[in-house]
């Protein structure tokens, strides 16, 4: 069921992606009516966003679904100057030819979430409009508009100047070109809002006074919560590294495995973010114990991939994932799978060696202790000894599954 247009301030409250807003009040009464723009800048540094970029693009469906539209930004100006929010170092230098070839994977995953067809949203590169400003001209105009002193308050420079690497003059740059988006799409498309992590607030703020100073009239900005695990972790990384929303990146079986291994204490809370089901149905799962809550963490990682991956791919991470934790005639072929050479097992593989090479420990010291710890198995069976040689007997058919603790498996299969 869709958010009403009179209750999507609510609707964002309720769900926990209000941070910080200005002017609460009049934004909530600004977003009771229809067709207000707003805008959610992405840094294009890589072909994928990761399920931390989850947040804002969940909050921007919320808001197209009650009759607003969305302008999602990529940084492709931005990204060339770099972001020192939340960094403790400057970042790589990008080409102009990667930046946009990031962009257009971007969208594509942008567009299983957003609708951008016939105006009802806009995907824009604001590299349009930053790479041909004239410096003097840009420093006279709105660079007068703002005072180091200030700036030099926000949290993220604070901290850079804290640090031996100090900030760079190009990243003290960024605020200004950030503000200057802000007013451009104001004058351009009537935008009225600007959406980002809580780390961009400084950012945010100085986008809404340029307006104020320049235009005369009055702009909001909302920030969203920076999300951590129940465990403190960030969100979205594990000891693989991120979980991206690219399945060149991370395959829809592994981003589903990602969402069924949610902390019980987090299950509610990212129904609450990650998905669009009612949030009394969001409470009702929350409070499942035991082997409900099991099914509470499937039903987030099916509704969660879905969106990410489409319905097809969620069904065959899901019959995988059955299969994994012994289900019958389910489909193991979206398991993580490494193809191995019959002539390699002639002589065997040591299981530590084997363990190592399809990624399920980090060193070969590592699978040592997964053993020892009791925590590595093939097809169902412990391991107890640590010189244990894999051969061809060792596989079922032409696989063998391969599982480290409770919730890891690879499968090897014969070439």
């Amino acid at each position: 069921m869709s958010p009403n247009v009179e209750n999507v301030f609510n609707t964002l409250r309720e769900r926990g992606f209000v941070q910080q807003s200005t002017d609460e009040q009049a934004l909530s009464q600004l977003l009771s009516k229809k067709g207000v723009s707003y805008y959610v800048g992405f840094d294009p540094t890589a072909d994928s966003l990761h399920v931390g970029s989850l947040v804002p693009i969940m909050a921007m469906a919320h808001l197209q679904r009650a009759g607003h539209r969305p302008i999602a930004i990529i940084g492709g100006g931005t990204t060339m100057v770099g972001d020192p929010s939340g960094k403790t170092e400057m970042r790589q230098m990008m080409s102009q030819e990667e930046i946009e070839a990031n962009g257009v994977h971007i969208l594509g995953q942008l567009k299983r979430y957003l609708n951008f067809s016939n105006g009802q949203g806009l995907f824009l590169n604001n590299a349009d409009w930053l790479v041909p400003l004239t410096y003097i001209e840009f420093l006279r105009d709105i660079g007068r508009h703002f005072r180091v002193n200030e700036m030099i308050k926000v949290e993220a420079y604070r901290q850079r100047l804290e640090r031996e690497e100090g900030l760079s003059f190009i990243e003290f740059n960024y605020q200004l070109l950030q503000a200057y988006d802000f007013l451009l799409l104001y004058r351009k498309q009537g935008c009225l809002v600007q959406m980002g992590g809580s780390d961009q607030w400084g950012n945010i703020l100085a986008g809404v006074d340029l307006i104020r100073r320049m235009e005369a009239k009055t702009a909001y900005g909302l920030t969203f919560p920076l999300l951590t695990t129940a465990r403190g972790e960030k969100m979205g990384k594990t000891a693989k590294g991120a979980i991206w929303l690219s399945a060149n990146r991370t395959s829809p079986y592994e981003f589903y495995q990602y969402w069924i291994n949610t902390d019980d204490r987090d299950v509610e809370r990212f129904l609450a973010y990650f998905t669009f089901l009612p949030m009394d149905q969001v409470r009702h799962f929350g409070q499942m114990k035991d082997a409900a809550l099991r099914e509470a963490k499937e039903i987030l990682a099916y509704e969660v991939t879905s969106l990410a991956h489409g319905k097809e791919e969620a069904d065959r991470a899901r019959s995988a994932s059955h299969a994994a934790f012994g289900g019958e005639d389910a489909d193991l072929s979206s398991i993580p799978t490494t193809t191995i050479a019959s002539s390699r097992l002639v002589q065997g593989i040591p299981i530590i060696d084997l363990l190592y090479q399809v990624g399920l420990t980090r060193s070969k010291a590592a699978s040592r202790r997964l053993i020892q710890q009791g925590g590595a198995y093939v097809n169902g069976e412990q391991i107890k000894e640590i010189e244990m040689i894999v051969s061809e007997k060792s596989f079922e058919g032409e696989a063998l599954l391969l599982r480290s603790g409770k919730k890891q498996y690879h499968r090897v299969r014969l070439g």
